[in-house]
């Protein structure tokens, strides 16, 4: 992975609490995955950020090389990666998440 890249995902992931790399935005989500991840957050009143990776094709593919996670929606809480859709839905039903976002 380019340098350059790297430095801006460790940015973006260790500069917010919690980040999400998404399809889409918050508002349109342009995946089913991505609009669940979205709903579980809101539903958890997290104060988020998000990046689109369909806004920057370098990042859409490096996220999956910094990760070693091969799909969008990617969850990071505190600069440390959590998952995809399938592990922030388990984590919301048992309550992990929400203490995680504590």
């Amino acid at each position: 992975m380019d340098e350059a890249i790297k430095e801006k995902i460790e940015n973006q992931v260790k500069n917010n609490k919690v980040f999400l790399y998404m399809k889409g935005t918050p508002d349109a989500p342009q995946c089913g995955f991505s609009g669940q991840a979205i709903g579980i957050l809101k539903e958890l009143n997290a104060d988020f950020n998000s990046f689109n990776i369909f806004d920057d094709e370098n990042i859409r593919q490096g996220i999956k090389e910094f990760s070693d996670w091969p799909t969008i929606p990617q969850l990071y809480i505190n600069g440390e990666f959590v998952g995809g859709c399938d592990i922030m839905t388990e984590m919301y039903q048992n309550g992990d998440l929400a203490k995680a976002l504590t």
